[in-house]
């Protein structure tokens, strides 16, 4: 029996009506229609197919890993699919570079404002100092005592800013099943999971990331403690671009 065929045999069995299998699974009814009749154009590509096949298996009770192995036999001649592919990055936001201060050039200045004070001490009149004690006695002048020069303080340098955490901590909370990938900055591949609905997984990265979310409207989300809630609607993938000071970039996928 075809993987349509078996999904379909498996929905009557359990009773079940497409509509209700799509609010089940947050599958469009025309795609389940499709793959029901061994039809999976609809579904965007391989990657997304057996996610699909999956997502029905468990809601019509089939074993959804046989379903994926005849599945994966009968398209084993169809170009695999990148990682790459799948989750495209967003644009990337470029950052503006901090730069540390030229301590060097501020040594330099205050040097010469030292320099400077201590010529004109020197050069400008001074207040003359009269020398007095109990028993007054005639002497000679005396020359005034030249004022000595104390340098003020070089300044001692401050540390520079800490450089911002590059961290990017990622809370997921399934209200029903999907699944999720990531990706670095340049498309290379990182992992995926699948989340069933009433888990919660949290991902920790040190660096930014890409995030494709197959069914956004079934989860809520949250970024470095951030509450995003459902950053997308059921059924329509989307990929955001996540990290850290960056607002969340968030561009629809089809499929």
């Amino acid at each position: 029996m075809s993987i349509g065929g078996a999904l379909a045999e498996a929905r009557s069995r359990a009773g079940l009506t497409i509509t209700q299998v799509s609010q089940r699974t947050c599958i469009r009814e025309t795609i389940i229609r499709g793959i029901e009749r061994d039809d999976f154009s609809a579904c965007g590509g391989d990657f997304y197919a057996r996610g699909h096949i999956r997502s029905i298996a468990r809601v019509v009770g089939a074993d959804p890993e046989e379903l994926i192995r005849d599945y994966d036999a009968a398209h084993a001649g169809a170009k695999e699919i990148r990682a790459a592919d799948v989750f495209e990055p967003a644009t990337p936001i470029k950052l503006k570079e901090r730069r540390s201060p030229n301590w060097s050039v501020a040594m330099v200045i205050v040097l010469a404002v030292v320099l400077g004070y201590g010529v004109y001490r020197l050069v400008a009149p001074g207040p003359q100092h009269v020398a007095t004690s109990a028993r007054v006695k005639p002497t000679a002048a005396r020359p005034a005592p030249a004022h000595s020069v104390t340098p003020s303080p070089t300044p001692s340098a401050t540390p520079a800013a800490a450089a911002p955490s590059h961290r990017v901590t990622v809370r997921l909370t399934a209200l029903q099943d999907c699944w999720v990938g990531f990706t670095r900055p340049d498309g290379s591949y990182l992992k995926t999971a699948y989340i069933s609905g009433g888990t919660t997984r949290t991902w920790t990265f040190q660096h930014r990331v890409s995030m494709k979310i197959g069914n956004p409207g079934g989860i809520l989300l949250m970024v470095n403690g951030k509450n995003y809630g459902r950053p997308g609607h059921q059924g329509q993938p989307v990929t955001l671009s996540l990290g850290p000071g960056h607002k969340l970039a968030t561009r629809a996928t089809g499929g």
